[in-house]
């Protein structure tokens, strides 16, 4: 099992040149395509009482705005990929919601990269519901990268975050090929009570011996927390020089803002290492 096609967010935050650089190690330790997507995005425009005689000029000026910017950011990543020197690359611009463009590309890709919203950005909460739509209806695992630090050689030491739920199995099936290729592989397991540790060493070495048949040596361990798991995660990834996190982004209810509780909207908030999650 091997990634032959990867994708990766083009768009205006100062960050994007650092996970396009982790996509472009990425392809080419796979030797795999890399798809460049530049999404316009859709139009934010305030009400205002001149809407109405100013509405088509303003609209027409914003949408050759984003169409320019979305330009930009797709010659950026092609500047990018011929200094590294990669033979198999694609440039996308589309006029599409963000989220919408990503999930649709998502489905002939392998593996799709974006980046954690900074808060400190004014279109932070857009870009952490985009995030979280394609966190909820992609069908392709998604790697997550951190608004803050350079990760160009994540995957090395890998840590798998295990719960024995269906998202965290397709997470782990779909890290395989950077499982494979990690040096080293921690399975974490944690819970709140000796009788839990005591019900998932089991699965945890279940998980282990599915691993070994797939060529990944693995190390097992169940910690009890008394901390937020998120806050547990973080610890751990950072005590074991931790560089690549593997997760289900999981929930326990239909609404979408609550299936983003617990771990998951944790890790997304405070990340210090890139994280691949599958739903």
């Amino acid at each position: 099992m091997t990634y032959r096609s990867l994708l990766v967010l083009l768009d205006q935050d100062p960050r994007c040149a650092e996970r396009i650089e982790l996509a472009v190690a990425l392809a080419r330790g796979f030797d795999a395509h890399l798809v460049g997507l530049a999404p316009t995005g859709r139009l934010q425009f305030p009400v205002f009482a001149e809407a109405g005689v100013l509405g088509g000029e303003l609209i027409d000026r914003a949408w050759a705005l984003l169409r320019e910017q979305a330009d930009h950011a797709a010659a950026r990543f092609r500047q990018t990929c011929r200094r590294a020197g990669l033979a198999s690359i694609e440039t996308l611009v589309v006029e599409e919601d963000t989220a919408q463009a990503l999930v649709r590309h998502a489905h002939c890709s392998d593996l799709c990269l974006l980046g954690q919203p900074d808060p400190s950005r004014p279109q932070h909460l857009l870009e952490r519901d985009t995030l979280e739509q394609v966190l909820l209806h992609s069908a392709r695992p998604t790697l997550v990268v951190p608004y803050a630090g350079a990760f160009a050689g994540a995957g090395r030491r890998v840590m798998v975050a295990w719960d024995d739920s269906r998202e965290a199995t397709r997470a782990v099936s779909d890290a395989l090929p950077l499982l494979q290729r990690a040096q080293r592989v921690d399975l974490v397991a944690w819970c709140e009570t000796g009788d839990a540790e005591a019900a998932m060493r089991p699965r945890l070495g279940a998980l282990q011996r599915w691993l070994r048949w797939h060529g990944v040596s693995a190390e097992p361990t169940v910690e009890c927390t008394e901390i937020p798991i998120a806050e547990s995660m973080l610890s751990r990834a950072a005590d074991g020089d931790v560089d690549l996190l593997v997760m289900g982004a999981w929930g326990h209810t239909r609404f979408n803002e609550r299936l983003f509780g617990g771990a998951t909207r944790g890790l997304l908030a405070s990340m210090t290492l890139p994280v691949l999650m599958s739903h």
